[in-house]
């Protein structure tokens, strides 16, 4: 035993390894249409018992912990990397949607899946299951294919995928409860709904707020604690609300929005470059775990229901709730399509169906690969229409190209200056201008300009062409002035 023990876990993580890998250097062959983690998926299943590599996998309680873990990761990552004050004014349509737009997915759903011949619990499960749509997915198909929503469009998107996983937990629990008793008493959802997610935004907020305390106890030299603090804030908030009987997952998301909303936070750069990549191990993980864990012979014996169930998703339930829930904020319609359209669902709503197979239903094995089935038609079928139904509604964000070399600032404390980057155009006051006869505020400097894939110092004789980027070092009340000179910003940290 002795022997064979360090073996074992050897072959174990050359295994592991191996699919990490795979996953990895296959995002390279990916298109742009096709959200990466379907890639992950797919390895996963190649490697499960029924594929070439013939692992035996099929512990749902092991699948449903990774699965929460990495959720906790991506959740905190996103709302890391957005600003509150941008996306404030779309906190009511995304709310909406992230609440009253979940019960509706589900009730349609649940229709149609009683009409297939699901009991109502199991239909209206199914229906919570397959009800929150994921970001990831959305975001991931659009930065492939080098496109930028219209800010209003893209934050509510954004802001309701961030938001709607909890209710549709909420749902799925109860669901799971009343099909394992047989009792229909729903009535404390009226209460526990708001009470959890209030709960949860609560403890989200109080346990940032004490991280953010907490991290001006670091000391400077130790610059690599600062990401371990963070790390620990988003599990203490999953935990917390969770223990509390809030929302775990919104917990996260708040501490991290947060976070990502202060402008103190130490060595910002570098603590949000350890989150994506924290967050990309987490969709690594758990859509490896859900290919293994995935029968395809048990998913063509589902396909004709499956493929029912996907289209009244795409082409009835969330269109009609979208539209039922963005008429009071009066989007267009063609905002109101988009976002009814791009509403593709990940990793959340497979990993929400193990949870009724550890709970041990009746059906919930099928229901574990309808769900599987639904959401990875819909990835298919509404990626590859993105990008395109993008460009046809008008709806990407003309803006300047981004610059082929950037400067980040990565310090351990919290700095009073910052870096703005400036697309120099031919109307801009700046062009043809050497740098020594621009009257900059006395604090700016100019970092770096770039110049197709040159870069060049910024030194007083350097005669600023269109089509330069140049990085301005600066104080904030520089801004307004640099503004008026060089025009258009391309970014700042």
């Amino acid at each position: 035993m002795g022997s064979s023990a360090p073996i074992e876990l050897a072959v174990a993580l050359l295994a592991l390894g191996t699919l990490i890998a795979a996953a990895a250097l296959v995002t390279r062959a990916s298109r742009p249409s096709v959200p990466i983690a379907l890639l992950f998926l797919g390895i996963g299943m190649l490697a499960g018992s029924e594929g070439i590599g013939r692992i035996a996998f099929d512990n749902h309680v092991l699948a449903y912990q990774i699965g929460t873990i990495a959720l906790v990761l991506i959740l905190f990552d996103g709302g890391l990397s957005t600003q509150f004050g941008h996306v404030r004014p779309f906190l009511g349509p995304a709310t909406t949607l992230a609440t009253l737009g979940v019960v509706a997915t589900t009730g349609v759903v649940a229709l149609a899946a009683h009409a297939l011949g699901l009991a109502w619990p199991q239909a209206i499960l199914l229906g919570a299951i397959v009800s929150p749509t994921d970001a990831a997915a959305v975001f991931s198909v659009l930065r492939g294919s080098g496109i930028h929503l219209q800010h209003r469009v893209g934050a509510t998107i954004e802001l309701e995928s961030g938001m709607n996983d909890p209710m549709a937990v909420l749902l799925t629990v109860a669901m799971t409860e009343v099909a394992r008793s047989g009792r229909y008493d729903l009535a404390p959802l009226i209460w526990r709904v708001p009470v959890e997610l209030a709960v949860g935004a609560a403890v989200g907020f109080a346990v940032a707020s004490a991280g953010r305390i907490a991290l001006r106890r670091v000391p400077p030299s130790i610059a690599g604690l600062i990401p371990v603090v963070t790390t620990a804030v988003a599990l203490i908030a999953y935990g917390g609300a969770t223990v509390a009987h809030g929302s775990g997952l919104l917990a996260v998301y708040v501490a991290g929005l947060t976070f990502g909303s202060h402008d103190a936070l130490p060595d910002r750069a570098g603590v949000r470059r350890i989150h994506d990549f924290l967050a990309w191990a987490g969709q690594v993980a758990v859509f490896l775990t859900l290919g293994l864990l995935v029968y395809p012979s048990q998913l063509l014996a589902v396909a004709p229901a499956a493929i029912a169930l996907a289209a009244t998703l795409l082409f009835v339930a969330r269109p009609l709730a979208v539209a039922l829930c963005l008429v009071p904020w009066r989007f267009r319609p063609r905002e109101t399509g988009y976002v009814a359209w791009v509403g593709l669902r990940g990793a959340v709503p497979i990993v929400l169906a193990t949870f009724p197979v550890m709970v041990g239903i009746d059906g919930a094995v099928a229901i574990f690969h309808l769900v599987f089935f639904v959401v990875v038609l819909g990835v298919v079928i509404q990626g590859a229409t993105v990008p395109w139904l993008t460009r046809r509604l008008g709806l990407a964000e003309v803006g300047p190209p981004p610059p082929a070399a950037a400067i980040a600032i990565s310090s351990r404390r919290p700095l009073t200056t910052r870096i703005i980057t400036f697309l120099v155009d031919e109307r801009a006051a700046v062009a043809h201008c050497r740098l020594a006869e621009i009257p900059f505020p006395e604090a700016a400097a100019v970092a770096m300009v770039v110049r197709g894939d040159e870069l060049h110092a910024g030194r007083g004789a350097l005669e600023l062409l269109p089509g330069d980027h140049v990085s301005i070092l600066c104080k904030p009340q520089d801004e307004p002035a640099l503004v008026l000179w060089f025009g258009q910003r391309v970014d700042h940290d």
